[in-house]
């Protein structure tokens, strides 16, 4: 995993999540995010994540080649924050598959936790979601475009209440 450095306005929170892990974990910081592309999506789905419904997120594998990144391992560490940027929670990623399109299964789409939970609706609000990040990387969407099915938990909760 390539070194990535924690966002200026996030040290604080990183270093009291770090301070109650016990140990040295800056070489396991992945990224800080938020999901989604709208405000409303991101926060929702922030809140999701926090009640422990939301296990789980999906994104592109050519927005990572886009972006000269590479996806997230297992023991990844992420900083979740809401759409304004402000910290949520850490995340850690359990599992990660690259899985076509058309071959993400109910039980992820269920995992992942938006709408009401079933592979038909997780199809609908992901083909929209990749088609948008297809034309902002200059693809075209198709069944078989490469999806990372990444599996999480929350390792740390934010000492304040959520702002989403």
């Amino acid at each position: 995993m390539a070194q990535v450095e924690v966002p200026p306005h996030l040290h604080a929170f990183w270093r009291e999540f770090a301070a109650s892990s016990g140990g040295d974990v800056s070489a396991r910081f992945y990224e800080a995010f938020h999901i989604a592309d709208s405000e409303p999506i991101a926060n929702g789905s922030a809140d999701l994540v926090l009640l422990g419904v939301k296990r789980a997120a999906a994104g592109l594998l050519w927005s990572n080649e886009a972006a000269g990144t590479s996806p997230p391992e297992p023991g990844s560490l992420s900083i979740l924050t809401n759409w304004a940027g402000e910290p949520l929670c850490v995340i850690e990623t359990i599992e990660v598959q690259i899985t076509p399109f058309e071959e993400v299964s109910a039980e992820f789409a269920a995992t992942e936790g938006d709408g009401d939970g079933s592979l038909e609706y997780w199809r609908q609000a992901h083909w929209s979601y990749f088609g948008r990040e297809c034309a902002r990387i200059g693809k075209q969407p198709s069944a078989t475009m490469p999806v990372v099915c990444e599996r999480f938990k929350v390792v740390y909760r934010h000492t304040r209440e959520p702002v989403a």
